[in-house]
C-alpha cells in the first residue's frame, strides 16, 4: 500500500513540474531577439526622363576650321525628328564668314575671294544614333545622357559656288530636365574645291556646343 501512494505522489509531483515549466520556455522563446535586422535605407534619385515628344529644336554655336582659310566662328539650327530611342534625323543649318589664306596675309594685299564669297553657309541633312547612358551629377540625382554618331548630306555655299557635301559627325548629349537638352559635336565636312587651283577633297571640321528644346 505505501508503494502505491509512493507511486501518485511521484506522478502529481512530475505533472506539477511540467505546467510550471512551459510557460516559462515560451516566454524565453518570445524574448529571443534576431541576431541581423536587415533594414536598409533607401536613396531617392532623381533621374530626368525624356520627353514623350519626338521633335527636337535647338541653336549651336563654336568654331570651324576651313581648309586653306584658318578658323573662324560658326553658328548655327538644327530640327530632328526622333524616330525611336536608338535612331534619329536631322536637318542643320549654319553660317560662317572665312578668313583670310596664308597667300593672302604674305602678299600685301590680294585678294582670292570677294567678301561676299567668303560667306560660308551649309545644309546638313542625316541621320543619327544612340548609345544611350546615364550621368550621376551628385548622390541624389542622376541624368540621362547619350553619346551619338551622325551621317548626313547636303550642300556648302562657299566661294561663289554650291558644294556638294558629306558630313560624319559624333557628341555627346545630356538632358537638363524632362525637355531641355545640351550637346557637344564633333563635325567633319568634307567636299571637293578648287578655290587655290586644282580640285581637291578638303576636310572642314567644326566644334559646337548647342541647346535644344524638345516639343
Amino acid at each position: 500500500m505505501e508503494i502505491r501512494y509512493h507511486g501518485i505522489f511521484l506522478t502529481a509531483l512530475a505533472t506539477l513540474a511540467l505546467t510550471f515549466s512551459a510557460p516559462s520556455n515560451a516566454n524565453n522563446e518570445q524574448q529571443v531577439s534576431p541576431v541581423v535586422d536587415p533594414q536598409i535605407a533607401r536613396t531617392d534619385i532623381e533621374e530626368a526622363q525624356i520627353d514623350s515628344d519626338d521633335f527636337e529644336f535647338g541653336v549651336y554655336g563654336g568654331v570651324i576650321s576651313i581648309a586653306d582659310f584658318s578658323s573662324t566662328s560658326l553658328v548655327g539650327a538644327k530640327l530632328a525628328y526622333h524616330i525611336n530611342e536608338d535612331f534619329f534625323s536631322y536637318f542643320k543649318y549654319g553660317t560662317a564668314t572665312a578668313g583670310e589664306t596664308s597667300y593672302e596675309k604674305l602678299s600685301g594685299g590680294a585678294k582670292l575671294l570677294t567678301d561676299e564669297e567668303r560667306d560660308y553657309q551649309l545644309l546638313d541633312l542625316g541621320i543619327g544614333y544612340n548609345l544611350k547612358g546615364e550621368t550621376f551629377v551628385s548622390q541624389n540625382l542622376t541624368l540621362n545622357s547619350a553619346y551619338y554618331f551622325t551621317l548626313g548630306a547636303g550642300t556648302t555655299e562657299f566661294g561663289g559656288d554650291d558644294r556638294f557635301t558629306v558630313s560624319v559627325g559624333a557628341g555627346y548629349r545630356m538632358l537638363l530636365n524632362d525637355f531641355v537638352t545640351v550637346q557637344i559635336d564633333m563635325t567633319d565636312y568634307v567636299f571637293e574645291s578648287d578655290i587655290l587651283g586644282d580640285p581637291e577633297t578638303v576636310h572642314n571640321l567644326a566644334f559646337t556646343l548647342g541647346l535644344s528644346v524638345y516639343f
